[in-house]
C-alpha cells in the first residue's frame, strides 16, 4: 500500500542528512559544535513550571474546551488588546499545540483543493507542506540578498491569480532574521483588501526585535482579514512546552476551533495553565542577552570576511556562502566532516547558495563554531 499523493508531494526535509551525520559523529565521541537550534538555550522560567506542577496537584488534567481553558482565551484576549491596540474577544483566540498548528488550523479554515497561498522566500520550513497536504498550491516570492531579504510589495501582487486566497508572512522572519518595515507590511494588507485575500500574520519571533519596536501586521489592518499567530516557545523558552494560538476574525476563528476539535481537541491541560503564567514572568533578560551574542556574531563574521545580512529579530543569521559552494547542502555537509559544526542548508529555507547559523547557544560556542567556520573557507 503506498501513502497518499499528497504526502508524498512533500519533499523529505534537506537537514535529515546533515543531522544523522552530526549524530553519527557524536557518537564516536567528536566535539560538534551545533549551530542549528531553533530554540533558546535558556531553561523554561521556575515559575512557569511550577504553575504546571501545581495544576496536576490541583487535579487539572482532563479535558477542556478544545480552543483552550477560557482564563486563557481571556487573558490572550487581554493582553492581544493592550499590546496590539486590537480589540480582541476570547472567541477570536483558539489555543493550540505551538504556533505551528495555529498556522495549520488557520489555512485549513480557508484553503480548498487547488487553492494558491502565497509564500515569502525565505521561507519556514513548514508552510509549503501545510498547503500541500490540505490539497492547496505554494507560490514563491523571492526576496535579495541586496534588499536585507524584505519583499517588494509589486512582486508579491505579481503572484496574485483569482485562485490565491492568502498569503503568509513572517516577520521578524525565520530563517534570515528580517523585519519588514512599516511601508511593506501595510502594502500588504491593501493587497489582502484589494484581491479580498486573508494574511496569516505569523509573529511567533515579534519578542526578539533589537533595534526597534516591534511593527505588527495586526495593528497595521486592526485585525482585518488578518489572522495572528503567536506563542509561547520563543518568548518563554517553552518549545517543548507546545502552546501556540491563533488570534483571527471571528468567522475564521470559528472554522479553525472547528478544525483543532477534530485533529487534537484541546492542548495538554497543564501545559494551559503554565501559559497562563506567562504574562506575571518578565523575560527581557532573554532578549538582551540574544542581542549581546547578535552583535558578537556580527563582529565575528566581519573579521572572517564572510558575507551575511544583520539579523534585526529572531536568532539567525543566513551566510551566503555561494562564492566559496553553490551547493549549500553539500557545504553543511562537508564543514561537518571536516570542521566538525553544524549548520542548516539555506535550501532547506527556499534560499540556495546560503546557510543558516543560529545564535540561540553560548558565546563561547559562538566562538569556537566561527573560528572553525573561517578555518574552512579559507581552505576553498
Amino acid at each position: 500500500m503506498k501513502p497518499s499523493k499528497r504526502v508524498q508531494m512533500v519533499p523529505a526535509s534537506k537537514t535529515l542528512e546533515v543531522n544523522a551525520l552530526a549524530q553519527v559523529l557524536r557518537a564516536k565521541g567528536i566535539d560538534v559544535v551545533n549551530l542549528t537550534a531553533g530554540e533558546p538555550d535558556f531553561p523554561t522560567p521556575e515559575p512557569v513550571v511550577e504553575a504546571a506542577i501545581d495544576a496536576m496537584k490541583k487535579g487539572f488534567t482532563k479535558y477542556t474546551d478544545s480552543s483552550g481553558i477560557p482564563q486563557l482565551r481571556e487573558r490572550i484576549a487581554k493582553y492581544v488588546t493592550e499590546k496590539f491596540g486590537v480589540k480582541c474577544q476570547p472567541e477570536q483566540v483558539i489555543v493550540s499545540n505551538g504556533g505551528k498548528q495555529a498556522i495549520f488550523n488557520a489555512l485549513a479554515a480557508v484553503v480548498d483543493e487547488g487553492d494558491e497561498v502565497i509564500i515569502i522566500d525565505p521561507c519556514w520550513v513548514s508552510y509549503e507542506p501545510m498547503v500541500t497536504l490540505l490539497g492547496g498550491k505554494a507560490v514563491h516570492v523571492e526576496t535579495k540578498f541586496a534588499d536585507g531579504f524584505v519583499p517588494k510589495v509589486a512582486e508579491i501582487e505579481k503572484k496574485i491569480s483569482p485562485n490565491t486566497k492568502a498569503i503568509i508572512v513572517n516577520s521578524p522572519n525565520n530563517p534570515s532574521g528580517a523585519v519588514y518595515d512599516f511601508e511593506t507590511l501595510k502594502g500588504i494588507y491593501e493587497l489582502a483588501v484589494k484581491y479580498d485575500l486573508l494574511i496569516i500574520s505569523d509573529e511567533v519571533y515579534s519578542c526578539l526585535v533589537y533595534d526597534q519596536d516591534h511593527i505588527s501586521l495586526f495593528s497595521i489592518s486592526n485585525g482585518d482579514r488578518t489572522a495572528l499567530v503567536d506563542a509561547f516557545s520563543k518568548s518563554h523558552s517553552m518549545t517543548g512546552w507546545r502552546v501556540g494560538y491563533l488570534v483571527a476574525p471571528l468567522e475564521i476563528a470559528k472554522a479553525a476551533a472547528k478544525v483543532q476539535s477534530h485533529l487534537t481537541s484541546n492542548i495538554n491541560t497543564p501545559t494551559q495553565y503554565a501559559a497562563l503564567k506567562t504574562f506575571e514572568v518578565d523575560t527581557s533578560y532573554m532578549k538582551a542577552k540574544f542581542k549581546e551574542r547578535r552583535d558578537l556574531v556580527c563582529k565575528l563574521l566581519d573579521e572572517a570576511k564572510i558575507p551575511y545580512v544583520k539579523p534585526k529579530g529572531a536568532f539567525y543569521f543566513l551566510l551566503d556562502i555561494s562564492k566559496y559552494e553553490q551547493d549549500d547542502v553539500k557545504f553543511c555537509k562537508d564543514l561537518l566532516n571536516e570542521k566538525h559544526v553544524a549548520l542548516v542548508p539555506g535550501s532547506a529555507f527556499n534560499a540556495p547558495g546560503f546557510v543558516r547559523l543560529s545564535f540561540a547557544t553560548s558565546e563561547e560556542v559562538l566562538k569556537e563554531g566561527i573560528k572553525r567556520i573561517a578555518e574552512f573557507i579559507a581552505k576553498r
